[in-house]
């Protein structure tokens, strides 16, 4: 073999190695039909938001929320996650009437993401840029609050996702 034709090969094993470590599964899917993976969001803040039809607060929170992103897109990232697991056109009904402008998980992360579901409405679920669990906020937040926290100490143990 001559030293261009190893050359070649090793290009070869290079790209098909670089190829195939980027296709990694994707840990989320979001009712809109995206996906990803929540490590991508490292050094911007992951926040958690559980909502239901059936929470008024929830909904009433749901322009804050959407007005957060909007102001923190650069700082953080949000999803929001249906706690009744409600899947396929309910949750599209439900995503439509309530007016959420936000990505909706279809799968609840509390498992992957090591954290206890909540068992009160509205909550959400604050990362740090480094994916470490820091603040579990429970009743209706804005985008204040929410803009504030990112910048309080933590109140939360430790959790990565």
């Amino acid at each position: 073999m001559s030293f261009s034709s190893r050359k070649l090969n090793a290009l070869m094993f290079f790209v098909c190695f670089s190829l195939l470590s980027g296709c990694s599964k994707p840990d989320y899917e979001t009712a809109d039909g995206n996906s990803g993976r929540f490590a991508d969001s490292r050094g911007k803040w992951l926040l958690i938001n559980y909502w239901a039809e059936w929470c008024k607060p929830c909904i009433e929170e749901m322009p804050e929320l959407h007005q957060f992103q909007q102001e923190q897109r650069d700082r953080a990232v949000l999803f929001t996650v249906n706690y009744d697991g409600v899947q396929g056109e309910s949750l599209q009904q439900q995503i439509k009437k309530i007016g959420i402008k936000l990505p909706v998980l279809v799968q609840d992360p509390a498992a992957l993401l090591k954290f206890p579901r909540p068992e009160a409405l509205p909550a959400t679920y604050v990362f740090d840029p480094e994916g470490v669990l820091r603040h579990t906020l429970h009743g209706p937040q804005t985008a204040a609050t929410l803009a504030a926290i990112l910048d309080k100490p933590s109140t939360a143990g430790p959790g990565k996702p």
